[in-house]
C-alpha cells in the first residue's frame, strides 16, 4: 500500500484550472520529486496534500484512509505531516534547539529528543544555542528539516526547500538533506523546478505539465526514455531532428539513426528524433558523412559543450570531454552513438 495517494485531483483558481486531474503515489520510505516549471501547480498540488487547501475534486489518501475530498477532510494539523517550506522559515527569536522542539508537546520537548534531532540531522550539539541568523543556509534548512522530524511524521513535503542558496550549496545541502531523510527512512514530497534537483536527488521523478502529471519514472528512465517531446527537452538538453521512419531506424540530417523503440507509425512517416548532446560524437569530417561546422565552445570544466551548425541551418549541441575540442570555425564530422527517441 502507497503511503500516500493522490488520484484525480483538480483544482482551480477562478477561470484558471491549475490541476487538471492529478493521479500520483508515494512508496513507503520513498523520496519523489515533483518537477515542473513555475505557475504547474506543484506548490498547489503539496498544500492539498498538507491541508492547507481543499481539492475541488478527487482525493488524497494516507496509508488508504481518505484525508482529503471535497467538503470533507481531516484537519491539517492532524495529518501527522512534516512541511518544510522556501528558505526553511526559522523562528527568528528562537535558538535551534526551541526552533527543532517547536512542534512536539511540552512533555517531549526533551534534551533526548533534541540530541537525536541534532544527530540525525548532523548538526553539532554546539549549534543548539545558535540564533537561524548566525547558521549558513545549508544549516538553516537542516534545522528546519529536524523541526519537521521532530514529531515523527508520516511524510515530510519540502517545497523548493533550497530556492533560496546560492548553486554550489545548493548541491551540497541537497545531498545532506536526502541523506537525513533516508537514514530516518522517511517518506518524502520534493517539490522543485530544477531539473538536476530532481534528477540527482529523487528515487522517482513526476513530472506536472499544464495540470497534469506528464511522466512518473526514474531518474534514469526519466532522462534516457521521456514520453512526449516536452518532458525530454524539460528534464535537460535535447537536439530535436525532423526525420523520416523505417523499420527499426530513422534517417535524419545526421544519417541513419537506430531508434529506443519502434513508433506506431508506418515506414515513411515523418517523425521528431530526440537525441541528448552526450550522445553526439565530433569526428574529422569523412568523405559521405555528415559535416558541421563548430559555432561555439564552452567550457564547463571537465566537459565542454560545442555548437555545431549543419549545412541546411540545423543547429545541434555536442557535450564532449575537455581533452581535443575543436576550435570555433572548425569542421568536424558527426555521429550519434546509442538509440534516439522518437515521437510524432
Amino acid at each position: 500500500m502507497s503511503r500516500v495517494a493522490v488520484a484525480g485531483l483538480r483544482k482551480a483558481f477562478g477561470a484558471r484550472q491549475v490541476l487538471a486531474g492529478i493521479d500520483l503515489h508515494v512508496d513507503d520510505g520513498e523520496v519523489l520529486a515533483v518537477l515542473g516549471p513555475s505557475g504547474c501547480g506543484k506548490t498547489t498540488l503539496l498544500r492539498i496534500i498538507a491541508g492547507f487547501l481543499e481539492p475541488d475534486a478527487g482525493e488524497v489518501s494516507f496509508d488508504g484512509a481518505a484525508v482529503a475530498r471535497v467538503g470533507s477532510g481531516v484537519a491539517a494539523w492532524e495529518r501527522k505531516i512534516g512541511y518544510v517550506p522556501q528558505e526553511g522559515a526559522l523562528f527568528p527569536h528562537l535558538d535551534v534547539r526551541h526552533n527543532i522542539l517547536f512542534g512536539l508537546p511540552r512533555r517531549h520537548r526533551t534534551a533526548q529528543r533534541l540530541g537525536e534531532m541534532l544527530e540525525l540531522a548532523e548538526l553539532p550539539d554546539d549549534l543548539s544555542t545558535r540564533y537561524p541568523r548566525e547558521l549558513s543556509g545549508g544549516q538553516q534548512q537542516r534545522v528546519a528539516l529536524a523541526r519537521a522530524l521532530a514529531p515523527r511524521p508520516r511524510v515530510v513535503l519540502l517545497d523548493e526547500p533550497f530556492s533560496s542558496l546560492d548553486a554550489a550549496l545548493r548541491v551540497s545541502a541537497g545531498r545532506q538533506v536526502i541523506r537525513v531523510l533516508r537514514n530516518a527512512g522517511t517518506t518524502a514530497l520534493l517539490v522543485t523546478h530544477d531539473q538536476g534537483e530532481a534528477l540527482s536527488l529523487a528515487d522517482r521523478v513526476a513530472v506536472l505539465d499544464e495540470g497534469v502529471v506528464a511522466q512518473v519514472a526514474s531518474p534514469a528512465e526519466l532522462y534516457a526514455a521521456p514520453r512526449t517531446v516536452r518532458v525530454g527537452t524539460f528534464v535537460g538538453d535535447a537536439n530535436l531532428l525532423a526525420g523520416v521512419l523505417a523499420a527499426d531506424t530513422a534517417k535524419c540530417a545526421l544519417g541513419v539513426v537506430d531508434l529506443r523503440s519502434r513508433a506506431a507509425m508506418p515506414e515513411g512517416s515523418t517523425v521528431t528524433l530526440l537525441v541528448r548532446p552526450e550522445q553526439l560524437r565530433l569526428t574529422s569530417p569523412e568523405p559521405g558523412g555528415t559535416v558541421g561546422r563548430v559555432e561555439e565552445v564552452t567550457f564547463y570544466g571537465a566537459q565542454v559543450s560545442v555548437r555545431v551548425a549543419l549545412p541546411d541551418g540545423t543547429t545541434l549541441l555536442a557535450r564532449v570531454d575537455a581533452s581535443g575540442v575543436p576550435a570555433m570555425g572548425d569542421e568536424v564530422g558527426l555521429h550519434v552513438v546509442g538509440v534516439a527517441g522518437v515521437y510524432p
